[in-house]
């Protein structure tokens, strides 16, 4: 049909505008004069139409490959072009609000005196005879309304507020064609169930787009739209015979205007409503990966990318109508959940979280945990136990051992070689030779270094080896040596920061991990090895895609924080941990480099490792506190510890996530280190003391070996302490003082449980944390 010219629609304003204005004040006593005055300047003197703020859009975040993870909405919404909903859901919208919406011109006459009339007369609103232009400025007034009382004053029943409909309806047909009022209104309206526009309805109601709605699909939601609460079949079974009535009346009233044949009326009435309700939850605790998800809100209201104020940034969340493409890999993140599973159950009181990462992206590949997220804390968690406090964690524990790296760094990067070292006493008391950043001398006299378990156990110590064995005292010694301010610096160059967001304790203990730390700052941290020195600020989000479809990409911010050479170095000392060190036994059948981390008396226990593909940190304590509660006589995912140790657990969580995480990913070796740089370092002492172990290994092996194989002939030789110098006496040309790491055979350096537990921390006044 065509549409009434804006003067004809005035002409026909014009000639009821008497009859409206005497319905109006019927209650009160008016000039006559008066009467045709206000007329006049009421339908002729139309304002502009009203401003229409950008419709609250739901803002959804997708993983990697682009399926739908989460969302956010303050109204569940996605507009759509009129084209793209079906036509029995346009005809069944206007066959039951506005049957006349193509005759007139924005007002329904007769509609409209019936109501004044009736209302007039009962001193209130009792009808309604809005036509949808009229019902579209109720919404774009309660839309763009700042406050609850802005708010209201839209919704008020009032005949001030109908005439100012009115007249704003009588405007915007003047500036729009009535299929541009009607996308309007369809993408605006509340249909019940959390669901704002026809699009959001149909996928809410029937898993279906608009554009797919059937007869009787359209009739029930156009049948919502007048009592959305009343006949929301979300609530209940008396909702949904309500709702079922109203489709029905629906269907009669497009019958009765000749929409459909009686036939086909008769056809739809007998279907059942035919829901299938979908869940449209917003929020991370509707999330199938909840951590990462808390992850990515976080960024967003924190990050002045996203807007100036915390509020614009949460209003920008809740309506901004955004996509935001993210980094998460399913593949990497079950991976991560299924080995924290198999380990640590969601019940128990001690908790483990992982942190997964690219080297030389810092996309974040997944965030897990043990607990269930949520709001319950006796069933569940709302602190996002991978990430730091600004992205929604908490404290975070002390990252023990792990901290050696950024020394074992620093050493190399000022001139330290493979094979260096030095003699280490039973004990260390580190009373000088430690300055802070500030330049403040931080000596702990009052403090005992003590090595596994608090032996005192003393003797040579190389890199390798001192790295391996974990030793606290050598490393100690090492990071008084190289500069404690400097190997502060090395840290911070590699993005550490607490997890609480305070500042860095530079004492005496920071190469031991007394610093509470998160799983993805350690992660990303070691990552900038994995990538040759590259650090790059870990980064969740890669593409913001806002409502009209504009594109803006987020680079990875990286730095080259450390020397190439002092990286491949770096990698090739913490290969060795698998092979000869803490991880001896646990392979995940590739090139990586890592460092287990227990901490003083247990409180908590770390892995972290890469190779040059993906690189994570796994830490475990007791969410309750890990210093009242200690990781000692603990049951947990069903199996009992005597006391949990880097190795112990966060280890073999790490090397079955990676195994699974890489499976189809194929082996990158690391960048062999530049020899003449670093190698051809000596340890007074250690080849005789190595050769002195290699002897009692023999001569134990040898009464093993009569006791219990004589069956099976000559034992033979082995590679061991020996082969701990092999590799670099042709390189360096010095048969008896050069040595490294070739990484063959277990060495025999453990003793008893060694190689099994490290950590960091320090007791005023008392001992100092122990490693192995």
């Amino acid at each position: 049909m065509a549409r009434v010219g804006a003067a004809g629609g005035l002409a026909l304003c014009g000639a009821v505008g008497g009859l409206l204005a005497s319905a109006v004040v019927v209650p009160v006593a008016v000039a006559a004069g008066a009467v045709g005055n206000a007329t006049a300047s009421t339908f002729t003197d139309l304002p502009a139409p009203p401003r229409e703020d950008p419709l609250p859009e739901r803002t959804r975040i997708l993983d990697r490959d682009g399926k739908k993870i989460a969302q956010f909405y303050y109204q569940n919404r996605r507009s759509v072009p009129i084209g793209k909903v079906s036509r029995p859901m346009r005809n069944a919208i206007i066959a039951i609000e506005d049957a006349r919406f193509y005759e007139h011109a924005g007002m329904d006459v007769k509609g409209t005196i019936r109501a004044l009339v009736a209302n007039a007369q009962a001193g209130g609103i009792k009808q309604g005879g809005s036509s949808l232009t009229q019902q579209l400025v109720k919404n774009i007034l309660v839309n763009r309304a700042e406050s609850e009382q802005d708010r209201d004053s839209a919704r008020v029943q009032s005949i001030r507020r109908k005439l100012t409909e009115l007249r704003y309806a009588l405007s915007m047909e003047e500036r729009y064609t009535k299929d541009e009022i009607l996308e309007r209104y369809l993408n605006i309206a509340y249909f019940g169930a959390g669901a704002f526009g026809v699009q959001a309805a149909a996928q809410r109601f029937f898993g279906v787009d608009a554009a797919h709605l059937t007869l009787t699909q359209g009739a029930t939601l156009a049948g919502s739209v007048r009592t959305p609460y009343g006949t929301d079949p979300s609530i209940g079974k008396e909702q949904q015979a309500r709702l079922l009535e109203r489709r029905n009346l629906v269907l009669e009233r497009m019958e009765q205007l000749r929409m459909v044949t009686p036939q086909e009326a008769a056809k739809a009435k007998a279907e059942p409503l035919g829901l299938r309700m979908q869940e449209e939850e917003g929020g991370c605790g509707a999330s199938e990966y909840p951590f990462f998800c808390a992850y990515v809100q976080a960024e967003m209201l924190t990050s002045p990318a996203f807007g100036y104020t915390e509020a614009d940034r949460e209003r920008r969340l809740q309506r901004g109508g955004l996509t935001l493409r993210t980094t998460l890999d399913p593949v990497v993140q079950r991976a991560a959940e299924q080995a924290i599973k198999s380990r640590v159950s969601p019940a128990d009181t001690e908790v483990a979280a992982e942190a997964m990462i690219e080297p030389g992206t810092g996309q974040i590949r997944a965030l897990a945990a043990s607990k269930r997220y949520g709001r319950n804390p006796e069933k569940a968690t709302s602190i996002n136990l991978p990430a730091d406090r600004a992205h929604g964690g908490g404290m975070g524990f002390q990252a023990g051992s792990t901290f050696k790296i950024f020394t074992l760094a620093t050493a190399l990067a000022k001139g330290w070689r493979f094979g260096q070292g030095f003699n280490t006493p039973g004990a260390y008391v580190p009373s000088a030779g430690f300055t802070n950043c500030a330049g403040q001398k931080v000596n702990a006299p009052n403090a005992t270094i003590y090595n596994a378990s608090g032996e005192g156990q003393g003797g040579p110590y190389s890199l390798e080896l001192g790295t391996w064995k974990s030793s606290n005292i050598f490393y100690m010694m090492l990071e008084r040596d190289v500069g404690l301010c400097d190997v502060v610096k090395t840290a911070r160059a590699l993005g550490i920061r607490r997890a609480d967001g305070g500042p860095l304790a530079e004492v005496p203990t920071f190469t031991l991990g007394v610093n509470e730390m998160d799983p993805l700052t350690v992660a990303a941290a070691y990552a900038t090895f994995a990538a040759r020195g590259r650090y790059c600020r870990p980064v969740a989000i890669t593409e913001i895609i806002e409502r009209d479809g504009r594109k803006v990409q987020v680079p990875s911010s990286c730095t080259q924080a450390v020397e190439e050479p002092v990286a491949d170095a770096v990698n090739r000392v913490l290969s060795g941990v698998f092979t000869q060190g803490t991880m001896a036994g646990q392979s995940i059948g590739r090139p990586a480099a890592g460092k287990t981390g227990t901490n003083n008396s247990y409180t908590s226990a770390w892995f972290a490792g890469y190779t040059p593909d993906l690189a994570a940190a796994v830490s475990v304590g007791d969410i309750r506190g890990s210093y009242k509660y200690p990781l000692t006589g603990v049951d947990i995912g069903g199996s009992y510890y005597g006391s949990v140790q880097g190795a112990s657990l966060p280890g073999p969580i790490w090397v079955d996530s990676m195994q699974s995480a890489l499976r189809n990913t194929a082996a990158t070796s690391f960048t062999p280190p530049d020899m003449s740089r670093f190698g051809g370092g000596y340890t007074p002492g250690l080849r005789e003391m190595l050769e002195a172990q290699r002897k009692k290994d023999r001569r134990r092996d040898r009464r093993f070996r009569d006791d219990y194989y004589d069956d099976y002939g000559p034992y033979g030789d082995e590679p061991g302490y020996d082969d701990y110098y092999d590799g670099d006496r042709q390189a360096a040309g010095d048969d008896d003082r050069r040595g490294n790491d070739d990484q063959r055979g277990d060495g025999g350096y453990q003793d008893g449980d060694g190689g099994r537990q490290d950590g960091g921390g320090h007791r005023p006044g008392g001992r100092a944390p122990f490693d192995w």
